[in-house]
């Protein structure tokens, strides 16, 4: 036996999915979708600004920490966050329906299976530029379908408007018009195409008076993401998504995480054992709170 055919046969002996993970994932590109959340970034005005600070004792600890005490690295080992969050919907999301409809599944009755699913990115960006208020249509979803073949069942399509290019600049919080997803793209995406969610650059669906994209997916069921970062760093299809975020019980939006999971061959992103993992990277300048930042920095 070959030394060749000897790393196949042992392959093709390994238990479950770890044939996958060897064969497809090992080697895939990583590209992170996701804006990093910080105390400045843009936020709709009815909910405000967070903050974070340094995390305080909030009891004493005899011998070690007052009350009212700052952790710090030098005094007690180690250091932590207090964060003063005023939404849920900050960021880069995964809104549940009951965001909207309370009838509905919150953050933390999502099912399992939406951890993994085939990824479609739809591009507006050249509409986007001639009409900054371009909204995503059905015959947008033809056109690529007719490039690239039916969008898949179960997936998750994020459309491409190149909105997020500015962030985090606050202003964006309050630009109109922005880009956005029509009623009657949402409505074929998912009751055509049975797609499991969409989502959109900016923090909301559309720019009608009443959200009504939002208002109809949530009071029928469905979720959506919005702020969802580096698009252009993607192909419009072949890729998968990795969906994380925090359970928060009875939570109604969803602070996420996006991954996608690219071909080996694509240019963009990281694959395995590219970068520094474990143990993780050491930087030359540690990390220390600034105040006018309002957040540790290096």
């Amino acid at each position: 036996m070959t030394f060749f055919s000897a790393v196949a046969a042992a392959r093709a002996d390994e238990p479950g999915l770890w044939k996958v993970y060897n064969d497809a994932f090992k080697g895939a590109k990583y590209v992170d979708l996701t804006h990093t959340i910080t105390p400045k970034i843009p936020v709709w005005a009815g909910f405000g600004n967070s903050s974070f600070a340094p995390a305080k004792a909030g009891a004493n600890l005899e011998g070690f920490a007052k009350q009212g005490d700052v952790y710090t690295y030098d005094k007690h080992g180690f250091e932590a966050t207090s964060y003063l969050l005023t939404t849920d919907q900050l960021g880069t999301q995964l809104d549940p329906p009951a965001h909207w409809a309370p009838e509905y599944a919150a953050i933390d009755e999502l099912p399992a299976t939406f951890a993994v699913r085939p990824l479609v990115v739809i591009s507006i960006e050249d509409k986007v530029k001639a009409d900054p208020g371009y909204h995503l249509q059905v015959s947008d979803i033809k056109d690529f379908e007719a490039k690239h073949g039916t969008i898949p069942e179960g997936s998750v399509v994020f459309v491409r408007s190149g909105w997020s290019k500015t962030w985090p600049d606050p202003a964006l919080s309050t630009t109109t018009p922005f880009p956005g997803v029509s009623l009657d793209a949402l409505k074929f995406l998912h009751l055509e195409r049975k797609i499991l969610f969409h989502g959109h650059e900016p923090l909301d669906t559309d720019t009608t008076p009443n959200l009504e994209g939002e208002h109809w997916l949530m009071h029928n069921g469905f979720a959506q993401a919005e702020g969802v970062a580096n698009l252009d760093q993607v192909p419009e299809t072949g890729a998968l998504v990795a969906i994380g975020y925090p359970k928060f019980g009875g939570g109604l939006g969803g602070y996420a995480r996006y991954i996608a999971i690219c071909p080996p061959d694509w240019p963009h992103g990281v694959t395995i054992g590219s970068v520094p993992e474990a143990p993780l990277a050491k930087f030359d300048k540690p990390l220390h709170y600034d105040e006018a930042a309002g957040m540790r920095i290096r």
